[in-house]
């Protein structure tokens, strides 16, 4: 699982070096496999030649003997000669007899010895059953690898005669020496070719997921509401050539796309405005009107209560005459964009200011700095904490009998933290996806456009609003940007 969240790099790295290990791991086995076939080969050789010209040495002395050529007369034939055979030889010489008991030895003092007292009876019959009646047995004592080799002895007319037996030591001490040597070199190389190995693979690495990254950065990049640019790679393998191309053509078909959805949004945003706009607009006018026909049916300039009934029905008339204005400003304020007049502000002093003009007596304002700076404008600002605030005043029924709303402002990392928190109705969990949507209340009055303006604000100043809440508990607003 961790090998699947390396990066391709990495990988492609590691993949390098891990071939480069094991090549070396497999060719110094090879070696050493192969250094100890030739010296088995060289040692098998070695013995062969020695036991061929022994024999012939032993040969020589039968033939020039005085003695009778007999199993018997071994021991007298061989009595001085067989040190001499010995000594230029360089190993030890056992004669037996054809029974497999001992004859004659090379050994200085000759003792009757366990291990070259007889033959086994296993050694006699392999001898008698070869064709070229040779055995050769090979064996380890403290830690040394012994062969031991036994043939016949002939006389002039081929008769047995007699078994030769060499003992011989397979000495690797030398062989050892070179294999270690080899493989110290062979160590060198390796070490060599492991740095050119990392640095091979790091570039080859690089170049290979160079490519992948600056598609994997583009991509990144994206986005349905801006221009993206398209990918030139002049030099590249056909099938990065071709993810290339398939990114270019997607975003070609996202750039047609971002058009006819931004048309498409345009003329359904203006639809739904025009039908918002209407519908709010109608609601007073209904009123005005009814007015007006009762005033005009009811009309009697002989009446003496005529003055007082002027006045209601102008006061009725300013009274839906101002609700249109403020459907009109609802509208206006919500399509402005804020304004770019930034300044450097001390935003406790700023959201202290702005819940000041609330009445209400359960407002609590909290601080953790006073001196917290951002670069923010002023009114833009005052509208967020007052539409907030207002939405808490709202949401707190009015027989609750403790009503309570704390403003807060605080210093988060990088950003400045205001959070408006009440314990009113809470925001029911079907209302919860739609709670920034233009037009979308639940309260009886209000166009439903002050938190999708709080919204559009702040996220203008590449800041943030989220909230927590819970139905008949209360609610917690968070709005965070940067601060200076």
């Amino acid at each position: 699982m961790r090998l699947k969240k390396l990066s391709l790099r990495v990988r492609i790295f590691f993949a390098m070096i891990v071939l480069v290990i094991i090549a070396s791991i497999l060719i110094a086995a090879v070696t050493i496999y192969q250094y100890n076939e030739e010296a088995q080969d060289y040692h098998r050789d070695r013995l062969e030649r020695k036991e061929r010209a022994i024999l012939s040495d032993i040969n020589y002395v039968i033939k020039e003997t005085t003695y009778p050529v007999e199993t018997e007369k071994v021991p007298l034939i061989f009595k001085d000669e067989i040190y001499r055979i010995a000594a230029i030889h360089g190993l030890k010489v056992n004669l037996y007899d054809l029974e497999g008991h001992i004859l004659k030895t090379s050994k200085a003092s000759f003792t009757v010895n366990s291990d070259i007292e007889s033959i086994d009876a296993e050694i006699l019959e392999a001898i008698s059953n070869t064709a070229e009646h040779r055995h050769v047995v090979k064996n380890s004592k403290n830690g040394e690898t012994f062969q031991s080799s036994y043939t016949y002895i002939y006389d002039s007319k081929s008769k047995p005669l007699a078994i030769l037996n060499l003992p011989y030591l397979e000495n690797d001490d030398f062989l050892n020496r070179e294999l270690i040597e080899f493989l110290e070199r062979l160590g060198y190389a390796y070490l060599f070719m492991m740095l050119i190995a990392i640095l091979l693979a790091l570039l080859l690495s690089k170049y290979i997921t160079s490519t992948l990254k600056t598609i994997a950065d583009k991509i990144n990049e994206t986005r349905l509401e801006k221009h993206n640019k398209r990918i030139d790679i002049t030099s590249s393998s056909e099938e990065i050539a071709t993810l290339v191309n398939s990114y270019n053509s997607m975003i070609d078909e996202l750039e047609e796309s971002a058009v006819q959805l931004a048309k498409s949004e345009r003329e359904q945003a203006w639809r739904e405005m025009a039908k918002q706009v209407a519908h709010e607009i109608k609601n007073p006018l209904t009123p005005m009107r009814l007015s007006v026909q009762s005033f005009q049916r009811k009309f009697d300039p002989e009446d003496s209560n005529i003055h007082t009934k002027v006045e209601e029905y102008s006061k009725t008339l300013i009274q839906q005459i101002d609700t249109m204005s403020s459907i009109a400003s609802a509208f206006s304020n919500f399509a402005k964009m804020p304004a770019q007049q930034n300044e450097t502000l001390n935003v406790s002093e700023i959201v202290k200011l702005a819940i000041d003009i609330f009445s209400e007596d359960y407002i609590e304002f909290v601080s953790d700095d006073n001196n917290l700076l951002a670069n923010f404008d002023r009114t833009q600002l005052i509208r967020v904490v007052n539409n907030l605030v207002k939405n808490s005043i709202q949401a707190i029924p009015h027989d609750k009998e403790d009503p309570k709303i704390k403003v807060g402002v605080s210093s988060e990392g990088k950003m400045v933290k205001i959070t408006v928190e009440d314990n009113g109705s809470g925001i029911a969990e079907e209302n919860k996806s739609k709670i920034f949507e233009p037009k979308f209340t639940t309260k009886s009055s209000g166009m439903g456009l002050g938190l999708a303006m709080v919204k559009n604000i702040v996220e203008t100043y590449n800041g943030s609003i989220t909230f927590t809440s819970q139905h008949e508990s209360g609610t917690l607003f968070t709005v965070r940007f940067p601060k200076l």
